[in-house]
């Protein structure tokens, strides 16, 4: 998914770390994964402390579709041209909360999606900051102002398959 905010120049690394269009940078992904990890961890991890077992919509054909429409949310931040960032930033939070009402709908997985939202968006924003990478057009500090939307997206997907496997 970081391929669609590279090509559309969305996302800036150095010459010296992107070869191609088709790469990206080494450590994106295994910061990704092991993040995505911890997070489907956390998620029936969390459920089982606060004794509150997730038991809306609990198949793989619905954990699925969830994952198409994270990967749908991903693709509409970098293709889809608005107004301004606001517009987009609007309806990205709009299709985020969509998207948790329709495949979670529990307080736990909306409170660990805010949580991770913003301790990603910090991340990120520490990253830019440092020199790592940095966003075209930043609007919100260092990074645009949608980011927190997809964060929380991916909390949410991530943590629904976390709770999937962890039912097995």
């Amino acid at each position: 998914l970081n391929l669609l905010q590279i090509q559309r120049n969305v996302t800036l690394f150095p010459e010296e770390v992107i070869a191609t269009i088709f790469s990206s940078a080494w450590w994106v992904p295994p910061c990704c994964g092991t993040a995505a990890a911890v997070v489907g961890l956390l998620y029936p991890c969390i459920d089982s402390h606060l004794g509150e077992p997730h038991k809306f919509k609990r198949e793989w054909a619905s954990v699925m579709r969830c994952v198409a429409v994270f990967v749908g949310i991903n693709h509409a931040s970098a293709k889809l041209d608005f107004a301004n960032n606001v517009q987009l930033s609007l309806t990205l939070a709009a299709l985020s909360l969509g998207l948790w009402w329709t495949f979670d709908r529990s307080r736990s997985g909306l409170g660990l999606g805010l949580t991770i939202a913003v301790l990603a968006t910090l991340i990120t924003q520490l990253l830019v900051y440092n020199g790592v990478y940095q966003y075209t057009s930043p609007d919100f500090l260092y990074i645009r102002s949608w980011l927190p939307c997809i964060f929380f997206s991916g909390g949410v997907t991530v943590g629904n398959i976390g709770r999937q496997l962890a039912m097995g």
